[in-house]
């Protein structure tokens, strides 16, 4: 038998056997045979034509059999509707949003839970919940009115514990300056009272402190200056509000949250791109825009973009659409702007301008609750640069679900600046916006936990 070489051999095989998925030949000879590549169409908004994304939609079923599966097959890829009971309710003929509370109790809890068990022991006060500050009490219930001399140690206890859920420590003597005032002269009756009366003294302090205000609050703004009142001699005009903050905190997020909340009430939202450097920030926008559209059809709302591109004067822009949402009919204008180091001065100076041409009535500055304390200078830094005069009017406090210990660093934000917090983001959904609970924060200050 004659001697083939390798070359020969590898020729005969290849042809006898079926090709595999891995030969080389036949990857070859099916690519030749593929048809040329064409480019994806894009549309205005910067999402794939309709048309062209045929060949990429593996979600819709096989085959449709009935009405019902067929009207299922349209929606798929469709934004989910809320049930709008679940994050808020009518008040006075006003959508308001619930209060932080139970949901984050929930959510947290598991985390909080590993926290206690890891510890043999807790450290600093005596117990878990009110009592960790009420066993400080123990040697001075019983009837006797109560000293400024009675609550010295007290007092020094109160302050350690808060200091170590966060709390800055100018902050907390604040706090315990203000529970002592409150409970200076008060009779002292069983354990069970001491701990409401630390509760209650220590909820007015801390409500002097965050002077929190609620989302019917805004919605009486909104209707002051878009809806005026006959005596007040001023023209109606649309209610501006701006969104501010560091790279990545989610204030495209939130400001669609709020949007939304202002859909549930009817209004005619405009929202205006701002941050005219970061790539898809357009493009993002008007995702959020269909999507709420699409969730708020029934509502009577309305809600549009005003978008310039990128490249330009994000000042500009700004001044632009509030004229165009007077021109228009707008009650709202939502700014969206670009992100930007708070310790970036070349950065932060554009803010002076921006405050000036769109002369917004309310600057919400939205602050991550994961940061701790570098979240204080980034809100004075925020709160120093939009000039003379002007400043930040509230905050948005973002991923609140995700971390547990964050309610010193809210006070201590608080406490820094004079500025309120309004909303606190509890997840991505739409519907994931809540009003800020005093009570909540007490709780969550007085705890072990």
């Amino acid at each position: 038998m004659a001697k083939m070489s390798r070359r020969t051999r590898k020729a005969q095989n290849s042809n006898s056997a079926p090709p595999s998925s891995g030969d080389e030949g036949s990857s070859r000879r099916t690519k030749a045979a593929k048809p040329a590549k064409k480019g994806r169409k894009w549309d205005a908004d910067g999402m794939a034509d309709e048309d062209d994304d045929v060949q990429l939609d593996y979600s819709a079923p096989a085959a449709v059999t009935s009405d019902s599966e067929a009207e299922a097959g349209r929606r798929i890829g469709g934004v989910e509707e809320v049930d709008a009971s679940t994050w808020g309710s009518n008040t006075k003929g006003k959508f308001v949003l619930k209060d932080l509370g139970d949901e984050v109790h929930s959510i947290l809890a598991s985390a909080e839970a590993k926290n206690v068990t890891k510890s043999d022991a807790p450290s600093g006060l005596v117990g878990s919940g009110l009592s960790a500050i009420g066993g400080l009490f123990r040697n001075v219930v019983g009837g006797k009115v109560l000293t400024k001399e009675d609550l010295e140690k007290t007092m020094k206890g109160m302050e350690e514990h808060l200091l170590k859920k966060n709390v800055a420590r100018e902050a907390a003597v604040r706090l315990c300056e203000g529970v002592e005032k409150e409970l200076v002269g008060v009779k002292t009756g069983s354990f069970e009272s001491i701990n409401a009366k630390i509760q209650k003294a220590m909820e007015a302090s801390l409500t002097k402190m965050l002077t929190p205000t609620s989302s019917l609050d805004l919605l009486r703004e909104i209707d002051a200056i878009t809806a005026p009142s006959a005596t007040s001699l001023r023209k109606p005009r649309p209610y501006v509000m701006s969104i501010v903050g560091v790279n990545g905190v989610g204030k495209s997020t939130n400001l669609s949250k709020i949007c939304f909340f202002l859909l549930q009430n009817k209004y005619k939202v405009l929202i205006a791109a701002g941050d005219t450097f970061r790539s898809g920030a357009v493009e993002q926008l008007a995702v959020h825009v269909r999507n709420l559209k699409e969730l708020t059809a029934r509502e009577g709302g309305k809600v549009e973009l005003y978008q310039k591109g990128y490249g330009k004067d994000a000042a500009t822009v700004a001044k632009d659409a509030v004229a165009f949402a007077a021109q228009e009919g707008f009650d709202v204008v939502l700014i969206d702007t670009a992100g930007r180091r708070h310790n970036d001065q070349r950065l932060m100076s554009s803010l002076e301008k921006f405050a000036k041409f769109a002369q917004p009535d309310k600057i919400l500055m939205v602050g991550e609750a994961l940061v701790g304390t570098d979240s204080v200078a980034q809100a004075r830094n925020f709160n120093a640069a939009f000039g003379s005069g002007r400043s930040l009017d509230g905050f948005i406090i973002s991923k609140c679900d995700t971390v547990g210990d964050m309610v010193g660093t809210l006070v201590s934000l608080v406490h820094s600046t004079n500025v309120p917090v309004l909303f606190v983001g509890v997840g991505q959904h739409y519907s994931d916006l809540r009003n800020f609970s005093v009570k909540w924060a007490v709780e969550k200050l007085l705890s072990n936990a």
